[in-house]
């Protein structure tokens, strides 16, 4: 992670464990503050909404502490906590040892990327020291392989208080060791909380996981999109100007209505991220899971927030357990996700975890399955190589571009990282700068295929305009494809100018000079055209029996033709039908006389007048009301006055 040092201030831990191990009373034995707030959760004993608290270690250290549910009725709830959290206390109680949550909260954290902790063995003092002894070696066994395979073991006793002191010597200790989140980053701060009070108004609160937030600045909360302004801040109960990353802070806000609130929003900057509704993934099912088949449907959660998801596997039909793939996740409620952000998946009957893994890209495009390009974007986009991530994400964009701002969302990148690597794609030639403001790019065969549209259209103009000897620059503009963005016209241009494949004169674009000088050989093509057109007199060979009979590829006939338009030795009846001028001509002299004396004429008199078959019958005089010496009325047509 970018701007990683030692964190030397405050931290976020969270509980873990089974229901009824002693979570909740452990937290107030540590920090002396009571998490269980709700009636309901006194009464029957146990956690069912979040709970927070916070503990002052050596060393100026602020830890905030959540503490989570341990029922399977209430796992949802806990993802919704464990999302924030630098590390967790693993609660078993000595006289159960590991039990059903214990497990898939394990998992959970795991999945969320949490990599410290400790371990606490509560109500210790309930049972014998041999039995805590072989409690302490069988957890060690259960741990080998995971991310607390080296954690310190506590015992613990709520009521005596035995064991608490240790407990935060060891809290301080991992305090020095665990990285600091991102603080230059813009702020996001998942909500996992909201209420109201007298007089302030809305306040949420959340562990915040980038960057700064400060009092007065201008929020937007997403997926929703209202916007509001920070009214003020507290941290543990202190008023405070800001809040930085990895802290649990509240935020009062004004010009938004606590009930247009939900846990799970994201409060960040306005304008600058946007929600989901598919993102890509490398997805881990877990070895304890079922076989997961492609199409199913899942729930997602990642930070405080879920969504019915329908899971697309990429590359197979099926993911087997303990197996890992590509995948990516349509979903029906849209969520804030960005690259590199953890996510919990969990089955819909029988509620349970199943697996989870991290963002690749929060805004896919349309993709084939098992697409090699998509394969190896997605491959890039989890893995180090940042230049090819960015040349990746470049390429996938085709002939429509992508700016820098979109490379930085879907790459997860800052700014700053992004131009380090630009300069040598830039240098190299792979990429190219096609807009200034904001700074757009595309690949080199890209811009070449953009360039070769844009000859291409100038030289069909030309064909169906003789007598002109260029195009307008914004007709020309308007006939990039529908995809690609009319801004890209003066850098392609330019480009092509530079050539020498077109000359820019003013407001219209020409070909190159010395582009319409046939070689010897282009001369030869030009004449066994011109013959082969005179010969076939009112009935020309068609653009594929000229094909055929001189050997060419369309590419090159229909350049041919069109050149041979522009000099005036052939004319462009249609696109696949061109006469000599001579015969046509002739064929419109006598249609023009015909009309003079009678007036109108149908399609079976102008065959009986000319002699032709409706192959030609048809096209001419389509093509006589185009050039405007007939107009057509129902079935007939009559000489076009004016």
């Amino acid at each position: 992670m970018e701007g990683v040092s030692i964190r030397n201030s405050f931290l976020v831990a969270g509980t873990a464990g089974h229901v009824d191990h002693g979570k909740s009373s452990l937290v107030m034995a540590l920090t002396g503050i009571d998490t269980d707030r709700l009636k309901v959760e006194k009464a029957r004993g146990i956690t069912i909404e979040l709970g927070f608290a916070h503990l002052e270690l050596p060393g100026g250290v602020t830890m905030g502490i959540v503490d989570v549910p341990g029922h399977e009725r209430f796992v949802r709830t806990m993802v919704a906590g464990a999302g924030g959290i630098d590390l967790v206390m693993l609660v078993i109680a000595a006289d159960e040892g590991v039990m059903p949550q214990t497990r898939e909260h394990l998992d959970i954290c795991r999945l969320l990327g949490v990599r410290w902790g400790v371990v606490v063995l509560t109500k210790s003092d309930l049972v014998a020291p041999e039995w805590l002894e072989l409690v302490t070696e069988e957890l060690r066994e259960y741990l080998a392989g995971s991310f607390l395979e080296e954690a310190a073991i506590v015992p613990l006793s709520s009521r005596s208080g035995a064991g608490v002191d240790a407990l935060r010597r060891e809290l301080g200790r991992l305090s020095g060791k665990i990285p600091q989140r991102e603080q230059n980053g813009p702020f996001r701060l998942p909500i996992d909380r909201v209420f109201t009070m007298p007089g302030f108004g809305a306040v949420v609160t959340g562990t915040l996981w980038s960057g700064v937030i400060r009092v007065g600045e201008m929020v937007e909360l997403l997926p929703s999109g209202k916007r509001g302004r920070v009214r003020a801040l507290q941290l543990h109960g202190r008023q405070e100007e800001q809040g930085v990353a990895g802290q649990r802070v509240a935020v009062n806000l004004q010009g938004i209505d606590h009930h247009e609130i939900r846990r799970g929003e994201c409060l960040v900057p306005p304008d600058l991220f946007r929600s989901s509704d598919a993102a890509d993934v490398r997805l881990d099912l877990l070895s304890s899971s079922r076989e997961l088949k492609h199409r199913s449907l899942v729930r997602i959660h990642s930070g405080a927030a879920e969504s019915t998801a329908q899971v697309i596997l990429m590359d197979r039909q099926s993911l087997r357990p303990g197996e890992s793939a590509p995948a990516q996740l349509r979903l029906q409620e849209p969520l804030l996700l960005l690259p590199g952000d953890p996510f919990v998946l969990r089955r819909h009957s029988p509620a349970m975890t199943i697996g989870g893994g991290t963002v690749l890209d929060p805004a896919p495009l349309r993709r084939r399955r098992r697409s090699g390009e998509a394969l190896e974007l997605l491959s890039a986009l989890g893995g180090n190589d940042v230049a090819t991530r960015v040349r990746l994400l470049v390429r996938e964009s085709r002939l429509s571009g992508i700016n820098v701002r979109e490379i930085c969302f879907r790459g997860g990148l800052t700014l700053p990282r992004l131009e380090g690597e630009l300069g040598p794609l830039l240098s190299r030639g792979d990429l190219l700068q096609v807009l200034k403001e904001p700074r757009t790019f595309v690949t080199r065969e890209a811009f070449g295929e953009l360039g070769d549209h844009l000859v291409t259209a100038l030289g069909e103009f030309l064909a169906e305009h003789p007598l002109h000897e260029g195009i307008g620059k914004e007709e020309l503009k308007g006939c990039l494809p529908e995809q690609s963005d009319p801004r890209y016209f003066g850098a392609l241009l330019a480009a092509l100018v530079r050539e020498g494949r077109l000359l820019d004169q003013r407001d219209q674009v020409k070909p190159a000079a010395g582009r319409g000088q046939r070689s010897s050989e282009s001369r030869g093509v030009r004449d066994l055209l011109l013959s082969a057109l005179r010969q076939g007199g009112a009935e020309p060979p068609t653009l594929k029996e000229l094909g055929e009979r001189l050997k060419l590829s369309e590419k090159s006939l229909r350049e041919q033709l069109a050149l041979l338009a522009r000099e005036g030795g052939a004319v462009r009846v249609t696109g696949e039908l061109y006469y000599a001028p001579e015969p046509l001509a002739a064929l419109r002299e006598q249609l023009a006389a015909f009309l003079k004396e009678r007036g109108t004429i149908t399609p079976a008199e102008f065959r009986e007048l000319s002699g032709l078959s409706r192959k030609f019958m048809i096209p001419l005089l389509e093509y006589f009301d185009s050039v405007k010496l007939t107009i057509r009325v129902e079935n007939v047509r009559r000489l076009r006055r004016g």
